[in-house]
Parts: structure tokens; C-alpha cells; sequence
């Protein structure tokens, strides 16, 4: 891919929305597959109290709506204000209470978690029905629009395209626990083709360092394929 593709692809631009300035990809095409688009408000004059308490709006008590779901509350359900990075807001935003602890949540995978994607991690890599794994470092793009993997050969493949995903586990570690992530297997639909592909990632047996990467790894992808799902279902 060339540079100026890249840069296009990366490329972003600050607009002011009713609930907020928004730092937004530049070409709504190269959009995160993550992210949520922003809710129709409830029009004021169908919510005349408060959608949580039931207090009546009037010159004392004022309607607030929240910028993650679009409903009305006033100023004791909705005073909140949190980061909502998955509607790609600058500044924290007025949210109501329920709402607000889900975007808590998620901002422990901006935090956390995509980072660790970004970095990226190294696997034994098979596609479809192939027997002879591949070593490849495998990574988030940083517009987190595409799975890329790199080894002897180069492959991107688009995060939207992506229909399952599983992560393979083996085993369950001394005085019982959770079952160890080893790997992971996903099906997506490589433009063009009439099937869909099969690609298995397995973590190295070898360095140990190397294989906490990828468990690491394997944990952030378990974490960003919830929000993936979620983002479907909007």
C-alpha cells in the first residue's frame, strides 16, 4: 500500500455535532469498525419528565440529553460527564447513569486493550486448508479497520469482514481456573471470493515472553470482537 493511500486512510478531521466536537475519520468509508454512530435525540416535546425519576421538567428542574443513548433526563439522572471514545468525542460527555457505566468499561479496551493490539504479537499462522504454518506478527491497523499479518508474505484482511471468531483454549491450570488461551480461529470473506476463508492463529510454544505477548493478544481480540458484535447490532 502506498504512503499517500495510508495517509488517506488515516486521515481525520475535527466536526461539531449537537452533543459535542468529534475527532472523525475524514472519509466515513475508513470509519472504525468499533465505533457507534450518535443516537437520534428524543424530541423534546415527547418527554415532558424525566425517562429515569418521572420528575417533571419546568423552569427549575431542566431535561439533559444523554449522548449515548439520545434519551431525556434531567440533571440528578444524567450529571455525568465521561469519555465516549467510541462515538469518537473529544471532550467527556453528559451521560446518564446506565449508560455511563458502560462507556467505564470500554474505556478500559481504548486503555488497555488496543494498545495491546496495535503492538501486535507472533503466531503460527494457517490459512484454510493448508498444513505448514507460517510465522507471522499479527496486528490492529492503526485506523483498526484491518487485521494485518506479517511474515514471509503480507496479508490485511478487513475487520468487517470478519463472521466468527472462536478462541482456541487448551488444558486449565493448577487448583482449577479458566482454561489457557492458545490461539484463535476466524472465518471472513475475502473480497471477491464466493466462501468464506478459515485463518488459525496459534502462539509459539518457544519464549516464553513472546507466548505472554500472545495470550495478551488473543485476550484484547476476545475483548474488541464483543464491541465488534455490539457495533453490528446498533
Amino acid at each position: 500500500m502506498s504512503s499517500e493511500v495510508a495517509a488517506r486512510r488515516d486521515a481525520k478531521k475535527l466536526v461539531r455535532s449537537p452533543s459535542g466536537l468529534r475527532m472523525v475519520p475524514e472519509h466515513r468509508a475508513f470509519g472504525s469498525p468499533f465505533g457507534l454512530e450518535e443516537p437520534q435525540w428524543v424530541p423534546d416535546k415527547e418527554c415532558p419528565r424525566c425517562m429515569q425519576c418521572d420528575a417533571k421538567f419546568d423552569f427549575l428542574t431542566r431535561k439533559h440529553h444523554c449522548r449515548r443513548c439520545g434519551k431525556c433526563f434531567c440533571d440528578k439522572c444524567c450529571g455525568q460527564k465521561v469519555a465516549l471514545r467510541r462515538m469518537c468525542f473529544v471532550d467527556p460527555v453528559r451521560q446518564c447513569a446506565e449508560c455511563a457505566l458502560v462507556s467505564h468499561k470500554e474505556a478500559e479496551f481504548y486503555d488497555k486493550q488496543l494498545k495491546v493490539l496495535l503492538s501486535g504479537a507472533t503466531f503460527l499462522v494457517t490459512f484454510g486448508n493448508s498444513e505448514k504454518p507460517e510465522t507471522m506478527v499479527c496486528r490492529l491497523s492503526n485506523n483498526q479497520r484491518y487485521l494485518i499479518l506479517d511474515g514471509d508474505s503480507r496479508h490485511e484482511i478487513e475487520i468487517a469482514r470478519i463472521s466468527t471468531v472462536q478462541i482456541l483454549t487448551e488444558g486449565f491450570p493448577p487448583g482449577g481456573g479458566n482454561a489457557r488461551a492458545t490461539g484463535m480461529s476466524l472465518q471472513y470473506a475475502a473480497p471477491g471470493a464466493e466462501s468464506v476463508t478459515q485463518l488459525k492463529l496459534r502462539a509459539a510454544e518457544d519464549a516464553n515472553a513472546s507466548r505472554r505477548q500472545a495470550t495478551a493478544w488473543l485476550a484484547a481480540m476476545h475483548k474488541a470482537t464483543k464491541l465488534l458484535y455490539e457495533s453490528r447490532d446498533q
